[in-house]
């Protein structure tokens, strides 16, 4: 349901604007790729083959949707919002020139928060793999649910509230590395004069600004792998590094992550709540005494497999 939901917003907010595509076959192929595991995960009563890649396909579609709708909304949206986030963080007493003096004052720092920063793809796939494996199902749904939910919600609010982010420019630093508001300036720039209108889907760049989604998205992982006691401590100290490295390495104005740590909880709730799960879009396994028979929908609370 989100997904179709996302799909006809992406698809409406798109229409007129005068996209290209190009770079259909790579993403194409992954997709084909995944729904033929899904299947074949189905059909030989693999719950967790099933689970994963359920959860991989899922997330995909919702990356490359959900990038062609920022894009489709930056193209439509009207004046920027940077000053006003500006003014908030000063309000907040966020020093961007202290921030980047001092971190390039501390390089080894800095490549830890930069190399955390850009592992969130990673960080859902430790996500997906680790829950999959170990038969924990209705944790992945809800933490899959949650992540599709936020990320919906933060395009929404991006378009109505668009920024470019804080721009700053690195090589005026020793040591800092340059953050996706200074790579993609020119992109949004030109998204919102009418100049770039082709979409490489190959090289998919998020660009909502403001909330944070590289705030939202490390929470959410963290909460899924909480249940596991090998990455119950490990999560949570890479998704805080994630999310301190996140105005500096996005070049996000604080505001924007202090929003982006907002929506998870909210996002967690719903997508656990009883209202959701009476739609009847939560499905399990059996439990462990027969963990391979057909999949049954239940309106309970879900157990995880082989809990």
């Amino acid at each position: 349901m989100l997904i179709a939901a996302l799909a006809i917003t992406c698809a409406f907010a798109s229409y007129g604007v005068g996209f290209h595509f190009e770079g259909l076959a790579l993403p194409g192929l992954s997709l084909l790729l995944l729904t033929g595991a899904m299947i074949i995960g189905r059909v030989t009563d693999r719950p967790r083959l099933y689970a994963g890649a359920s959860a991989f396909l899922l997330m995909s579609l919702f990356t490359i949707l959900g990038v062609i709708l920022s894009y489709a909304l930056a193209a439509r949206a009207g004046a920027l919002w940077d000053g006003d986030f500006a003014r908030a963080d000063r309000y907040l007493g966020f020093d961007w020139p202290a921030v980047l003096t001092a971190a390039d004052d501390a390089p080894v720092m800095l490549w830890i928060g930069g190399v955390a920063y850009h592992s969130l793809p990673l960080q859902m796939v430790v996500c997906i793999v680790a829950l999959s494996g170990t038969g924990k199902v209705a944790t992945l749904t809800t933490a899959v649910t949650a992540a599709i939910i936020s990320g919906f919600v933060t395009i929404l609010v991006s378009g109505l509230m668009p920024g470019t982010g804080y721009i700053f420019d690195p090589t005026q630093y020793t040591n800092l590395w340059p953050s996706v508001a200074w790579i993609e300036r020119e992109m949004i720039a030109g998204l919102r004069d009418g100049s770039w209108r082709t979409v490489d889907l190959t090289q998919l760049w998020g660009i909502v600004t403001f909330p944070s989604y590289h705030a939202t998205l490390p929470i959410i992982l963290a909460w899924g792998l909480r249940e596991l006691p090998w990455l119950r401590i490990i999560a949570p100290i890479w998704a805080g590094v994630t999310i301190i490295a996140t105005p500096l390495f996005g070049g996000h104005h604080g505001v924007d992550v202090i929003a982006g740590i907002a929506i998870a909880p909210i996002a967690l709730f719903t997508a656990s709540s009883n209202a959701w799960r009476n739609l009847h879009l939560i499905r399990k396994w059996p439990d462990a005494g027969n963990p391979y028979d057909t999949v049954r929908t239940v309106t309970s609370r879900p157990a995880n497999v082989l809990d």
